[in-house]
């Protein structure tokens, strides 16, 4: 049975990836997770030296800097800087250790526009989406 690192499970995407994994009867011994006091994904050497330890044959990455629409909007620049960080330093460390397999969610914006609040999983994808923004005006 392969070691699957999923990367980002306390997520959305994440915990459903675990979820529907654990479903098909995959060992939950062979399915790796950390948390991000466990592995800061932003830290390149840490990243490297997990991946060379645990040897994952498959990564789902659904890890991301996320804190809604006024988080985004505030800090637009930081939050791409985040997550390019953190790809990069998972794919990398995937390519370098000879995972197999490497699934990357890239993510944007999938909340439609006027979902109410606390918005319900169900109700992505439902309706027009906010507009994209700019980095620099």
């Amino acid at each position: 049975m392969p070691k699957i690192f999923i990367a980002g499970h306390r997520g959305m995407v994440g915990s459903a990836i675990v979820r529907a994994l654990s479903a098909r009867g995959h060992d939950p011994a062979h399915i790796l997770t950390r948390t991000r006091s466990e592995l800061d994904l932003l830290d390149a050497a840490r990243v490297r030296d997990f991946f060379a330890e645990q040897q994952p044959d498959q990564v789902y990455l659904a890890a991301a800097k996320v804190g809604g629409i006024h988080a985004n909007n505030t800090y637009p620049a930081e939050f791409i800087h985040s997550n390019l960080v953190v790809a990069t330093n998972v794919i990398h460390a995937a390519h370098e250790t000879g995972v197999q397999k490497l699934l990357f969610l890239g993510s944007s914006c999938i909340y439609p526009r006027n979902a109410p609040q606390p918005m319900r999983e169900d109700a992505l994808m439902t309706g027009p989406h906010p507009p994209p923004r700019t980095l620099v005006a």
